[in-house]
């Protein structure tokens, strides 16, 4: 029986090595495109779970508010995007003593599609006197960062949260995330 689980062993190997050897596919001759970094990491497909980002900090900041048991939100940009789209960044702190667990009220109303997240963020346009949610996927899941369940002291976390864009002629919105102060914050673009 050993010889025969050896020789199963050995032929699972000799497989196994010749499938990855036909993956290369593709003809050697041609070069490889490089890959090059994005200018920006776009946060659609990008981190959206509650784990620390090892992107750089971003520099500016456009808005900071604090919210309860030592959460700090800021808030690097709010940028229209091609497509109709608004999309508002920056970055979760816990500058507390204690791990931070009470993010079930950034949800908001949702119904579960996304889980822990920041999907309760509005904006509001004075001016145009208009609110406006974050967008979601066919599936009912934000157009935001998720999976935040429990923030460690000092953990920094990215925050993102896309919206349709206010009309090109608002400069500005008011941003709302439960348990934050509200922000004024300027649009770019």
């Amino acid at each position: 029986m050993a010889k025969f689980q050896g020789g199963a062993a050995l032929a699972v190997a000799a497989v196994l090595a010749l499938a990855l050897a036909g993956c290369g596919g593709g003809d050697g001759n041609k070069p490889k495109a490089e890959s090059k970094p994005q200018a920006s990491p776009s946060p659609v497909g990008g981190t959206q779970s509650g784990t620390p980002s090892t992107t750089p900090t971003p520099t500016q900041v456009i808005a900071t508010v604090n919210g309860e048991g030592g959460m700090v939100l800021t808030i690097n940009s709010a940028a229209r995007e091609a497509g109709g789209f608004l999309t508002v960044s920056g970055q979760l702190k816990n500058t507390g003593t204690a791990p931070f667990v009470n993010t079930a009220p950034w949800r908001g109303n949702e119904l579960n599609a996304s889980g822990v997240s920041v999907a309760g963020v509005t904006l509001v346009d004075k001016v145009g006197k208009k609110r406006y949610y974050v967008l979601r996927d066919t599936e009912g899941r934000c157009l935001c960062t998720t999976g935040l369940a429990i923030i460690e002291p000092g953990q920094v976390v990215p925050f993102f949260a896309q919206f349709p864009a206010p009309p090109t002629t608002t400069t500005e919105v008011e941003f709302s995330l439960p348990t934050f102060a509200t922000a004024t914050v300027k649009i770019s673009g």
